[in-house]
């Protein structure tokens, strides 16, 4: 299965994903940088640094900078991770930044509902947070 991310709801398109992932189907994600966290943008920059400014440099947790790292840091935290089963079904999960070359099969649009709130997209989020192309 192959979806699209741009312009949709990061949290509901990870809880799909997870979901697919648990059945035991192997997930793409392409366009992950234009996906949207909506909410205010001021609010919402804040809570990711300070999550990455909470951590220790040389024990963790280490938080991603990379907008295709941070859409699967949120996927993994919506499995159970710390079991086998959730190891080898998140093995079955890739998310790349744009659309690769070599990527074969239809690539289904995640389909939101029209957001009308404020909304930042991935992309703006890791530029922030120190990340350059």
């Amino acid at each position: 299965m192959i979806l699209d991310a741009e312009g949709s709801v990061a949290g509901r398109l990870c809880s799909y994903v997870a979901k697919q992932l648990l059945k035991g189907e192997k997930v793409i994600v392409v366009n992950a940088e234009k996906a949207i966290i909506t909410g205010n943008p001021k609010t919402t920059i804040q809570k990711f640094i300070e999550r990455r400014e909470r951590v220790h440099p040389k024990y963790g947790p280490f938080f991603p900078r990379r907008p295709d790292l941070i859409l699967r840091r949120m996927i993994k935290g919506m499995i159970p991770y710390k079991k086998p089963t959730g190891k080898n079904k998140f093995k079955n999960l890739r998310v790349y930044i744009g659309i690769p070359e070599n990527l074969n099969g239809e690539i289904k649009k995640f389909s939101n509902k029209n957001i009308t709130n404020s909304y930042m997209t991935i992309l703006e989020i890791s530029k922030k947070l120190g990340w350059s192309d």
